[in-house]
């Protein structure tokens, strides 16, 4: 078995009658890697250590360690680490239920929450923020590789912007193809790069640990406060969207079987909820250098990752290759999230655009609208003000993680009062969920009121712990409230075939869309409001006339 993912080869269609308007293009386009779908048995052809390899090797970004750098920097060393495991156990155990039901059912993070407390059009709010999570960390990361071309080729930081957008393009053109193969050969460099320095000025300057534990912070005495750790951690969990990028892998995971699920389960974990430790990590490395820097440089540039690396190759290696270890560091882990970023991203307009207006536009489309976004937020100087835009979009970004997870853990599980299978059809989905919508609206609205100091200064650092508890009650009383009569609108698809097999893995039992004419398996498809047939989840999204789509029907609870 190959060491990274293979893709499966695509046909082109014939046609027996003529298809619907853009039915063919999407149909095409999305079979590419299953972008707007159920990613089906036949194409997951993989273990699950490759899946979760492959995976990780996402998150090689820089941004974490200017989170931790700037954090550290204002509040001190001891508030920051606080802050930094707080954060991570919040992404963890939210991240969990998301990341299983990826692996489990197949489907990707805007899928989920469809079927998960929101409606197939309630979760076009979710897919917006997961959209501007994938722009604003772009932006980031593009100012980061500019801040290294600055310093290692004197690109002018306007000129580094616009290298760091338009590079990736090419790339992103060909999918998950070019991300995996990326991914793989490139984080042994990065891994190596990235750690090396960190154990060498460990082992030759024991005095660094000291300086480092010992630092207060601009905004700190040197103690440990409850507001200073907040502060920090709403910085770290605007980070708890990145689950979303974990299950578009996580969702080409094998079945789950008796002879495989240790290994099923130890990748599941590792790469979905599991990414923090290593994110967490990162930033905690991120306060070290910029503690080691911050005499040399100032605080102003102690939070650029250039700056940190330059400083600590600085200290173990000759002068000549210091620079273009640091810049190449910079630049290989900007290509492999930006890629990454670009390609998510594209993938959440879409999906909400097809979603809203009926028709597929392509996705290259939306990929040029993620980067012009990315690119404005870069010319601006968003870098300069990172920890407010970050502080920001937590609260947003946490109401819905919440929202979806407290779903499938307690509404599914504990209150059985949504699905315990997951739905996402267009005609089997009530329009708007007011489960999921609500509490989400409710959660990020009163969080950022806080944020924006509107019921104080003293409740302002609170405001991520807003967004979490408020998602948390909210979401199962609004499932009791309306005793979860939202979530289906039809309790049957109209196909015999159960959507599960015996295993209770999705059943690989194939089916001809009459629309476009490709085959797709069963939990992709339902059956034809006007012929004795079955039509895949995208058709059915691109039906603007709504004649493929099943009329409602009471469902079973």
């Amino acid at each position: 078995m190959s060491t990274e993912p293979r893709l499966a080869e695509v046909t082109e269609p014939v046609h027996a009658q003529k298809t619907a308007p853009g039915a063919d293009q999407s149909a095409k386009e999305t079979l590419e890697d299953y972008t707007l779908r159920f990613a089906p048995r036949s194409y997951r052809r993989w273990t699950p250590m490759v899946v979760a390899t492959t995976a990780l090797g996402g998150i090689a970004y820089m941004a974490d360690f200017s989170i931790g750098a700037g954090i550290g920097l204002a509040h001190g060393t001891g508030n920051a680490l606080v802050a930094i495991a707080v954060a991570a156990v919040v992404i963890f155990v939210t991240g969990f239920p998301l990341a299983y039901y990826g692996a489990r059912y197949n489907i990707d993070l805007d899928l989920i929450t469809r079927g998960s407390g929101f409606g197939y059009y309630g979760s076009v709010l979710t897919g917006v923020i997961f959209a501007s999570f994938t722009f604003i960390f772009f932006a980031l990361e593009g100012s980061i590789m500019a801040q290294g071309l600055k310093l290692g080729l004197g690109l002018p930081l306007w000129l580094g912007y616009l290298v760091s957008t338009l590079m990736v393009i090419p790339l992103v053109i060909y999918g998950m193809k070019a991300l995996s193969k990326l991914q793989v050969w490139t984080t042994p460099v990065w891994l190596l790069l990235m750690i090396a320095p960190l154990v060498y000025l460990i082992s030759t300057d024991p005095g660094t640990v000291d300086r480092f534990l010992g630092y207060a912070g601009t905004d700190g005495d040197g103690g440990v406060n409850t507001a200073s750790v907040l502060l920090g951690a709403g910085v770290c969990l605007s980070l708890i969207a990145q689950i979303g990028e974990q299950i578009d892998y996580l969702r080409f995971m094998p079945p789950k079987t008796e002879a495989n699920k240790r290994t099923w389960w130890t990748a599941v974990v590792m790469a979905g909820p599991g990414w923090v430790v290593l994110g967490a990590l990162k930033q905690a490395i991120g306060v070290f250098l910029a503690v080691y820097i911050l005499a040399k440089v100032g605080p102003a540039a102690a939070t650029e990752p250039i700056q940190q690396f330059r400083s600590a190759f600085d200290a173990m290696m000759p002068s000549w290759l210091v620079l273009p270890l640091a810049v190449a560091l910079v630049v290989i882990s900007q290509i492999k999230i930006n890629v990454t970023n670009a390609y998510s991203g594209s993938l959440a307009w879409t999906n909400s655009f097809t979603r809203i207006t009926k028709h597929y536009p392509g996705r290259m489309v939306f990929v040029l609208v993620n980067l012009g976004f990315a690119l404005a937020l870069m010319e601006a100087d968003m870098f300069s003000f990172l920890n407010d835009i970050l502080g920001f979009y937590s609260n947003c970004a946490i109401a819905w993680v919440v929202t979806v997870a407290t779903d499938i853990g307690i509404n599914k599980y504990l209150l059985k009062l949504s699905p315990l299978q997951p739905e996402f059809r267009r005609g089997m989905l009530y329009a708007v969920n007011p489960v999921g919508v609500v509490s989400f609206v409710a959660a990020s609205g009163l969080s950022i009121a806080l944020y924006f100091h509107a019921l104080g200064d003293t409740l302002q650092p609170y405001s991520p712990v807003a967004a979490a508890v408020i998602a948390f009650v909210l979401t199962p009383l609004m499932a009791v409230v309306t005793k979860g009569k939202y979530y289906l609108r039809r309790s049957d698809d109209g196909i015999t075939e159960p959507l599960l097999d015996p295993e209770g893995n999705p059943s690989a039992v194939t089916y001809d869309c009459h629309v476009c004419r490709q085959e797709f398996e069963r939990p992709d498809v339902a059956a034809c409001q006007t012929h004795d047939a079955v039509v895949c989840s995208l058709c059915l999204s691109t039906d603007k006339a709504g004649d493929h789509v099943l009329s409602a029907a009471p469902a079973v609870t």
